[in-house]
This record gives C-alpha cells, structure tokens and sequence, in this order.
C-alpha cells in the first residue's frame, strides 16, 4: 500500500521538522538496504545528486538536509516516491540536535550544503559559521552515530586563483595549489575540507572508521544554476546584452549532471573494501569535456540561441580594475564604524574573473572510475533549453505588467 506522510521527527527540537515523502514497503526490505543523508538537498547540485542516488542498488532511504524547501522542489522530489523512501528535513547545519537525527542509523552522508558569496554580500561570520562549524558539528554526528563515509563537496576555489597574473593550465592534485585569499567563501571552504580530511580515519562510537573525501568542482553550469539564471535576468533587464567583464578568463566550467555523476561514483568507491584504501582523505578535481573558455563565451555560447549578445563596450584594464576594487575595500573598511558598504566587486572576485585556471580530472578517472556522464553537446543543450524558458517566463511577464 502506497501512502505519503507527513510527521514530527519526536527527537528533534521544534524548530526541525521531518517531512516524510514515502512509499511503504515490505517490512522484509527494512533492514536489507543502506541510507544516505544529502544536506543541501534542496540545491542546485544537491538535487541531482538525489536524482542519480534513487537508482543505487539496494538503497533504502534518502535523506535530505535543507533549511527550507521550495514548493517546486517538494513537488520534483515527490514524483521520486515510487522509487524509494525520501525524507525531508528542513533544519539547520548549526543544530547540533538536528544533526544527530539526521545522520542516526544513516550509512553515507553526502555533504553540498554551505553558504557561496563572492561578493561579500553575506556576513563573514554567518558564511564562517555555515562552511566550516557546521561541518565540523557534522563530522562529529556521524562520529556518534557510526556514519562510516563523508562525502565534501568543496570548491575550486580552496585552490585558488590567488594571482590573475598567474597561469595554471591542467592543473593536477599533486601540485598542491591553495588559495591564499581571506575573503570568507574560499578560506571558509579551505578549512572546511581540510576538516574534512582530517577526519579520516576517526574511530567511530561503534569502533568502525571515518572514510572521507572531497570533491572540488570548477565553475558549475546548467539548469537550475543560481549564477547563470541571475545573470540572464540582468541581460533581459537589459536588452539581451550581456555583460562582458570575464573576457581575459580561461577556465573549464562542468556540468552539474557530471558533478553529481562525481559524487555518486565516490560515494561507491568508499564503500567499496578494495578501493577505500586509495581514496580515503583524498581530494578530487571534477571537470569534464566542456571546453576551455573565458566565463563570457560560455555565457554566450548558452544563450545567443535566444538572441543575447555580449556588451560591444570597452571594458577597463584587470589592473585598474583590481586596484579600483582595492580602493572600495579601504572605502568599505573605512565606512564600516558607522555604516554597512558593500562593494559591487572585490580584488578576489576580479581575480576569480579573470585568471588562466582550469584542472585535469585525471585522478578521478583514475580512482574514482569517473568519466563524465553527459557530453558537451548534451550539456549544452539542455542548459539552452533552459535559458529559453527563462526567456519565455520574462517574456510572460511583460506581457502580464502591460495588461
């Protein structure tokens, strides 16, 4: 009999929620499968990952961490319940409560969740909060409820680009490259994987071990991308132009179908006895076949279907712009007693902008068995099709404000 519920979760504090979305099952199947807890499961990427992780075998249940659904993702993870049991929480990583029940009797957790700005619109200290304690208070949930693998997605911001002078191409993990930046979002996402990390091999309440990884994934592009849909809606604010401020950018941008195809295959290589050994504390670049290119032709590239073009205007020297943006820091810095300013850009965001930066995913082919699961062309699009129905819904909205 197939049934969908909602209930309290009655070892958590009132603030968490436990939103059942399930299917009953043969009580002979309750003990015979695994579980994972995804935080971030609401997300960009998080949802992909859901999406791969029902077809796993043996799988029993998903759970996934957000601290708030949107309707339209409840209503996307519903039509997953014939599939598998789905449980939603809506709680907060910093909840030490709430994350013990989560990761209780769980066999994998699946760790997307964390705050990403930069431009540092969002409080230091509420970004240093969410990226490394609330991970750090994660790793020791799985501690004490025996979760024995921890799976980071981190960024390829941890390392780097620190210069935009600077010219790393095919960069490989051997290498060792970290970001130098203390602009929030890239340190807080250092020390998050370097807790990660260092964690594995943590001896476990009962007596079992902590195998971890990280993923670091390039810039991720496709449907659904926050990045990609707000900048869409500024060019159709402006006439389908779009900004041209990434032009000197050399970079390997990844699909979010491949990223979550990554995790998926790590997840499978840490429970695998034979493969563990190699992977274990171990980080992974994740890119795929999209082609190198600045940020502005990968823009272009996804959108001139729908009649973008990029802004014809000159834009300013990298030099001036990084020493303008240095110059509204000291302002910002200066103004900070008696009022909150916040730059529209920064020396780190410039950097990130325009630096020669991609990575091979060579070790992960290697390791992990990765090759990515969607080709360029296949990518592209579906994030076309995508950005075609941003256009369409703007459109829609024209249509309704003059009526």
């Amino acid at each position: 009999m197939r049934a969908t519920s909602i209930v309290l979760w009655p070892k958590l504090p009132p603030s968490a929620f436990w939103f059942l979305v399930s299917v009953s099952q043969c009580s002979d199947l309750a003990m015979a499968g695994w579980s994972c807890l995804v935080t971030g499961g609401g997300g960009f990427l998080g949802q992909r990952i859901i999406c791969l992780l029902v077809e796993e075998k043996d799988l029993q249940e998903i759970r996934v961490l957000d601290k708030v659904f949107r309707p339209e993702v409840r209503e996307e993870f519903s039509k997953l319940q014939s599939k598998i049991k789905l449980t939603l929480l809506e709680g907060d990583i910093l909840d030490e409560q709430c994350l013990k029940g989560a990761c209780q009797g769980t066999s994998v957790v699946i760790h997307t969740a964390s705050v990403i700005d930069v431009r540092n619109a969002v409080p230091r200290e509420t970004i240093m909060n969410v990226n490394v304690k609330g991970t750090q208070l994660l790793l020791e949930a799985c501690v004490q409820a025996s979760v024995p693998v921890f799976i980071h997605t981190s960024t390829i911001e941890v390392a780097g680009p620190n210069s935009y002078r600077e010219i790393i191409q095919d960069g490989r993990e051997e290498e060792h490259h970290e970001s130098a930046w203390s602009s929030p979002y890239p340190y807080s996402k250092k020390l998050a994987e370097k807790a990660v990390l260092g964690a594995n091999g943590w001896a476990l309440k009962n007596g079992g071990t902590l195998y971890t990884c990280a993923l670091r994934p390039m810039y991720i592009y496709g449907e659904g991308s926050p990045f990609l849909s707000a900048y869409m809606h500024g060019a159709l604010n402006n006439n389908g132009i779009l900004t041209n401020h990434c032009k000197f950018s050399r970079v390997n941008p990844v699909y979010v179908g491949n990223v979550a195809w990554a995790h998926i295959l790590a997840l499978r290589a840490l429970r695998d006895p034979k493969k563990v050994p190699n992977i274990q504390g171990q980080f992974y670049y994740i890119s795929d076949d999209t082609p190198h290119q600045s940020y502005d032709d990968l823009n272009y590239t996804l959108s001139k279907e729908w009649g973008f073009c990029l802004d014809s205007r000159m834009s300013l020297p990298i030099s001036l712009q990084y020493w303008l943006a240095f110059l509204l820091e000291i302002v910002s810095f200066l103004l900070s007693p008696i009022y909150k300013y916040n730059p529209c850009f920064n020396r780190h965001l410039v950097t990130l902008s325009n630096s020669v930066f991609t990575f091979s995913y060579k070790k992960a082919q290697r390791d992990l068995g990765y090759e990515p699961l969607y080709t360029w062309e296949e990518a592209k699009q579906k994030t076309k099709e995508w950005i075609g129905s941003l256009v369409k819904q703007h459109k829609e909205t024209l249509k309704t404000k003059i009526h």
